[in-house]
């Protein structure tokens, strides 16, 4: 039986100009969401869900591209985890080849590691309807091989549809994403006030300068431990990334454990929307949490869906073990086109838009280098 949650409300999500965030100063790594009040969060009471603009649409919206998606209702999937695993973020180093899984879809991205653990399991109870299969991930070392931070940090697990279609989808075609996620039973969480999951996509963006971008939006996943200071009991909370300034949103309290959909949707004028329901029903328009132009970047594309899972790492905290079940990519066609027409042709050219924005500073606090070339 499909299970249903009662949900606490929402944040509505600022939609104002501001100045925008540059490059330098943005972040694709999951927040270091510890304490109440943390430094880049915009905190606001919660209130009932924000209404949609226009431009909104459903994630799950228009054509559904199986070859771009995954069931994990084949029993032989498996996936390599050819370790030692990358570590660009912090030290520079892509430990090619990277892992990769045996329907070849799924792949170690080259900024961050694979999560030390990647499996196909039995979908978890309340999933999706037939369906016999999920994925399951998990990490421990999550930061630089052979060495321990005493900090945050995430692996990352990539769906690259774009190697499936030889091309990014244009925000032309009104791309969309969605995923079911399984919460587990609170004392199954890694026991830490902090960001523990994100649904992301590969983006790139026109900057306010008019120059080309990569940036990362999403929802996270937090936990709130009850063993941290003024939290009474746990309960996890989405966290949007991000609004026009570059600062996370809090969104929808969760107190019961169980399935959740999540979506993204990206409309013609580059805005992108966030969408979330407890239980794995396909998403609504009740299910609307907000839209905007994250770091004031205008979408130009989508290249790939991929999430995070964070942990501290010490050598010895486990991270919280996520299920996902039915990650799927849909769009909407142009006028005078077909879904087929998404795929590249041989000998085509298509648009692949380059980054084009030049990176002034270090990124990472271990980095001596920018990071051009990464998700490619």
């Amino acid at each position: 039986m499909r299970r249903y949650f009662a949900i606490a409300g929402s944040l509505a999500l600022a939609l104002l100009l501001a100045a925008p965030v540059s490059a330098d100063e943005k972040d694709d790594s999951i927040a270091d969401t510890v304490g109440e009040d943390e430094a880049g969060e915009e905190q606001a009471p919660e209130r009932e869900r924000p209404v949609a603009p226009r431009n909104a649409f459903v994630p799950g919206t228009g054509w559904f591209l199986p070859g771009c998606s995954d069931d994990f209702e084949d029993e032989k999937w498996s996936y390599s985890l050819r370790l030692p695993k990358s570590s660009f973020e912090q030290d520079d180093n892509q430990r090619g080849p990277g892992g990769i899984s045996n329907n070849r879809l799924w792949h170690e991205g080259a900024k961050r590691g694979t999560p030390d653990i990647v499996r196909r399991i039995a979908t978890p109870p309340g999933g999706i309807e037939g369906s016999l299969g999920a994925l399951m991930f998990q990490t421990k070392n999550s930061g630089m091989p052979g060495r321990i931070t005493n900090e945050q940090m995430q692996d990352d697990l990539l769906m690259k549809f774009d190697s499936k279609l030889g091309r990014p989808i244009p925000v032309e075609w009104e791309p969309s994403c969605t995923v079911r996620v399984y919460l587990p039973e609170f004392d199954k969480w890694e026991n830490r006030t902090g960001a523990s999951f994100g649904m992301r996509a590969d983006c790139r963006g026109r900057t306010p300068q008019g120059e080309t971008d990569a940036y990362w939006p999403g929802m996270f996943l937090l936990f709130r431990s009850e063993t941290s200071r003024n939290i009474q009991e746990d309960f996890a909370q989405i966290s949007i990334r991000s609004n026009n300034r570059g600062q996370d949103t809090r969104s929808l309290k969760i107190t019961e454990p169980g399935w959740w959909t999540m979506g993204l949707s990206f409309s013609k004028d580059g805005m992108i929307h966030y969408y979330a329901r407890p239980g794995v029903e396909d998403l609504t328009e009740d299910d609307y949490l907000g839209s905007n132009y994250p770091y004031s970047y205008k979408c130009l594309c989508m290249r790939n869906f991929f999430f995070n899972v964070a942990n501290w790492d010490n050598g010895k905290s486990w991270s919280t073990p996520w299920v996902i079940d039915d990650p799927k990519i849909f769009v909407q066609p142009p006028q005078g086109k077909v879904a087929a027409d998404i795929y590249r042709k041989k000998g085509q050219r298509v648009p692949m838009y380059p980054v084009t924005k030049k990176k002034e500073k270090e990124h990472g606090k271990y980095s001596n280098r920018g990071f051009f070339g990464l998700f490619k």
